[in-house]
C-alpha cells in the first residue's frame, strides 16, 4: 500500500451498518461508477447506495479520513443520475485522485473474490463470510479461502546503453514493454526472472536487482520489478507470446505503457539514468 495510503486509510472489522455518508466502489462487470464534472473523477459519497439500484454483494473495506468505505456489485437503476458514468479502472487512472484509485483496485478484488467464492472449491458446499478479515470458510470441510493475489515479475534488461523491448500481439497497436511473466510453484523470483527472459526472448541476464513492486488489479496481480544486465545468448523470440523484441535506445523508443504501470516506472528510470550518463560526459 502507498505510504500517503496506509497512513490515513484504516482497516478494521466492519460497522455493523453505515451510519453516516460512505465512498462506495460500485462496480458492474467490472466497471466502476464515477461522478465525473469537468474531467475530474470522484468516488460518490452517499448515505444509501440503494438509490442507484439493487445490491448483489457488499463488503467493507476500512476507513478513509474516518469515512467507511465499501465496495459494491450493483444491479443498477434503468436510468441513473446525468454526473455519474461507469468507466473501467485504466479509463479512471488520471480522473481520479490517486488515492481513491488505489482503493478501486483493491475493491474489484476484493468484490471479484467474493463473487468467485461462494462455494467451497473443495466439496463444493456454500461457503461463510469470516468477520474480522476477507476470507471465506466451508462450514462443511472447513477449507478457507483468501482473496487470491498472483505474483508475476516484470523486469528491465539494459545492454550498453539500451533497452530491451518486446511487443505482445495483446498489445495496443504499436506499443512495447519489458518482459514480465507470473511466478511458477516451486521458483523464487530471481528463478522465476531468468525463465521467463530465457522462455520470451532466448538470452541470459546477469546482476538482477530489485526495483520495487506494485498492485496490479488487471485482474489480481502483484508485480514485481526487477532490473538486469544482459549475460549472453541472441534475441530469439517465442512466437506463441511475443511477436517481436529489440534493443532500444533511450532517445528513440516506440510507444511505451502509461505512467500507472511499474513497467512505465522501470522505463523511465532507465531514460533518466541514461540522460545522467550523457550529462556526465558533456
Amino acid at each position: 500500500m502507498h505510504t500517503y495510503l496506509a497512513k490515513r486509510f484504516v482497516k478494521a472489522a466492519p460497522p455493523a451498518e453505515p451510519t453516516t455518508s460512505s465512498y462506495w466502489f460500485i462496480f458492474k462487470d467490472h466497471q466502476l461508477l464515477v461522478e465525473e464534472q469537468n474531467g475530474v473523477a470522484s468516488i460518490p459519497l452517499l448515505a444509501d447506495v440503494s438509490q442507484l439500484g439493487v445490491i448483489v454483494r457488499q463488503q467493507y473495506l476500512g476507513r478513509w479520513e474516518d469515512i467507511p468505505c465499501y465496495s459494491v456489485e450493483l444491479e443498477p437503476l434503468n436510468v441513473l443520475p446525468a454526473h455519474v458514468k461507469w468507466m473501467g479502472l485504466r479509463q479512471a487512472y488520471g480522473l481520479l485522485p490517486d488515492v481513491f484509485f488505489s482503493l478501486a483496485g483493491e475493491a474489484i478484488q476484493i468484490m471479484d473474490w467474493d463473487r468467485t467464492h461462494q462455494f467451497c472449491g473443495r466439496c463444493g458446499k456454500p461457503t461463510e463470510h469470516v468477520g474480522y478479515e476477507f476470507s471465506k470458510k466451508c462450514p462443511n470441510c472447513g477449507l478457507t479461502a483468501y482473496p487470491r493475489i498472483s505474483p508475476a515479475v516484470i523486469v528491465l534488461i539494459e545492454h550498453q546503453g539500451k533497452v530491451l523491448l518486446s511487443r505482445s500481439p495483446h498489445f495496443p497497436k504499436g506499443m512495447y514493454s519489458i518482459q514480465a511473466g507470473f511466478v511458477e510453484p516451486g521458483e523464487n523470483l530471481e528463478q522465476a526472472v531468468e525463465r521467463e527472459i530465457l522462455e520470451e526472448v532466448g538470452i541470459q541476464i546477469k546482476d538482477i536487482t530489485y526495483f520495487g513492486s506494485q498492485p496490479w488489479p488487471f485482474p489480481n496481480s502483484l508485480m514485481i520489478g526487477f532490473t538486469a544486465k544482459y549475460a549472453g545468448g541472441e534475441l530469439t523470440i517465442d512466437n506463441n507470446e511475443i511477436e517481436d523484441a529489440a534493443w532500444h535506445n533511450a532517445y528513440d523508443l516506440p510507444s511505451i505503457p502509461p505512467p500507472l504501470s511499474i513497467a512505465r516506472k522501470l522505463i523511465d528510470h532507465f531514460v533518466e539514468n541514461q540522460k545522467q550518463v550523457r550529462n556526465a560526459k558533456t
